[in-house]
């Protein structure tokens, strides 16, 4: 689930592999681009942690974040 801490929604994503994870990563990718959000990530083998903030309202969440969270939440889903 996310959790917003510290004006940022964070959440933490496990796969069965790194391929896997950069599959997700790479569709997660193609929708921030078409949504001009683009999050801060991390990715270590299988393990993405994401977080979210709109930088052009002052690095808040916004109802941006929450809308490309919920975008993520659906992409992950094809991943379990």
């Amino acid at each position: 689930m996310w959790q917003e801490d510290k004006n940022r929604l964070q959440r933490t994503f496990r796969f069965k592999d790194f391929a896997e994870a950069f599959a997700f990563m790479t569709e997660v990718a193609l929708h921030a681009e078409k949504q001009n959000h683009h999050p801060s990530w991390s990715n270590v083998w299988n393990t993405v942690e994401i977080q979210l903030a709109t930088h052009d309202a002052g690095n808040i969440v916004t109802h941006k974040d929450r809308v490309l969270a919920t975008k993520i939440d659906e992409i992950y889903v094809k991943y379990q």
